[in-house]
């Protein structure tokens, strides 16, 4: 799968066209124009002439008239991304009646049809207002980036103060129902190391593709990262991470940066002894899942690329181990009665005990059929995402090139002991 990864460029909407069909020649044979942005297929319009020694009055005509057929046919082209209009998103959702596909405290979702193709709506809160004309700009950034890894944004709308965001429907399951099956406990579908260390480089590419060659500014933030949102897609296991663009659109990342720039105000008023204004804002509703929350997010709101690293380290450690990253677990013996477990205390445990600590911290339904020393050195990588302080954590880039190399040696050691990479494998409850 990793080794058939493919990401594609970025496509720029506004670069130029006209090199496609401008022509010096006499004669004009036929030509055509696509758009790549969509996906049906277009008649060519075809343009000939009868006399090679026409004039160049007549060979004018024949430009211009290309040049108007390409001009309506571009004209006719639909819109990427899309301006959906709510009451389509209602009707589609039988005005929200319909069955959710999942429910959390900051979203809900529905899959349901929109103009022919089949969707997830997500309804999310606006934390700041947001006009048409930039939300059409925001989407023409965020929607021109493409990557396998990527859930598509097909589009989005707008109604009061909920945001509803279209993305392409994966037909899969979640990373954390595949290595937790809630009917079956002890059985996985990613029963092997090498589906893991797929799954794991093809996470770190997609979130170095995200900060850095998407096409985006550089300070661009995921900011959903965990393993309930990247859907793991039915028979080739390939992983897509959810959510793309929903921090940037839902303006999660622009009321931290004004918070941020409130306490540096502040903090200087203090430093010049003056007393510091009183603010009326309400402080940002603090976004994400404990557990993958990075420590500086949950002291002071700091948001930047480094808590996504933070919380790709956890969804590395989960695939290791097969565990969550945060649980209570019930003991007697305590006066409280719960103990609170993470996923990153008992891989620090694991690492200071050697590869003997490391082999027994390895989720056990892989059958102990790993190479060790490349888990170790992964659990290691881990750790390094998951820093508490941001800035001894690692890029994205570095990361997704120390996950590929060992995704090499996990390769070559599948093959020494004659086991498949490629496999196809059934999501359906069992």
């Amino acid at each position: 799968m990793c080794k058939s990864k493919k990401s594609t460029d970025v496509i720029d909407p506004a670069s130029p066209r006209s090199s496609r069909h401008q022509r010096t020649s006499k004669s004009y044979a036929s030509s055509s124009y696509a758009d790549p942005s969509a996906s049906a297929n277009f008649t060519s319009y075809n343009i000939t002439t009868t006399d090679t020694k026409s004039s160049t009055k007549g060979s004018s005509k024949s430009s211009a008239s290309s040049r108007a057929s390409l001009a309506s046919l571009k004209d006719s082209l639909p819109d990427n991304p899309l301006i959906y209009e709510f009451s389509e998103i209602r009707s589609a959702t039988n005005n929200f009646l319909s069955k959710p596909f999942s429910s959390s405290s900051s979203s809900s979702s529905w899959r349901c049809l929109i103009r022919g193709k089949d969707v997830i709506v997500f309804q999310r809160k606006l934390l700041r207002p947001i006009e048409l004309p930039e939300l059409k700009y925001q989407l023409s950034v965020i929607c021109r980036s493409h990557h396998n890894s990527l859930v598509k944004l097909l589009g989005a709308s707008i109604s009061g103060n909920y945001v509803y965001l279209v993305y392409e429907f994966i037909a899969g399951a979640s990373l954390a129902e595949c290595l937790r099956n809630p009917r079956n406990p002890n059985f996985t579908v990613l029963s092997t190391w090498i589906s893991r260390m797929q799954i794991a480089t093809d996470l770190a590419h997609g979130l170095d593709y995200i900060h850095h060659c998407s096409g985006l500014n550089s300070k661009f933030i995921h900011n959903h990262v965990k393993s309930s949102s990247i859907v793991i897609a039915e028979e080739t296991l390939t992983p897509k991470i959810c959510h793309f663009g929903t921090a940037e659109l839902c303006g999660e990342l622009a009321m931290a940066e004004e918070e941020r720039e409130e306490e540096e105000r502040d903090e200087l008023e203090i430093t010049t002894y003056r007393r510091p204004k009183r603010s009326n804002s309400k402080k940002m509703k603090l976004e994400g899942t404990r557990g993958y929350i990075a420590p500086e997010m949950m002291a002071n709101g700091t948001m930047s690329q480094k808590v996504d690293v933070y919380a790709f380290g956890v969804v590395v450690l989960e695939l290791i181990s097969g565990n969550e990253a945060l649980k209570y677990i019930f003991e007697e013996g305590n006066r409280g009665g719960y103990v609170r477990l993470s996923v990153i205390e008992t891989a620090r445990k694991a690492v200071e005990g050697g590869i003997g600590g490391v082999r027994t911290w390895v989720d056990r339904r892989l059958r102990d059929s790993f190479p060790v020393q490349v888990a170790e050195k992964m659990v290691v990588v881990g750790l390094e995402c998951v820093e508490e302080d941001p800035d001894k954590r690692p890029d994205m880039g570095r990361v997704a090139g120390k996950i590929s190399k060992l995704f090499l040696e996990s390769s070559r050691w599948a093959e020494s002991i004659g086991k498949s990479v490629d496999m196809s494998v059934s999501l359906a409850p069992r």
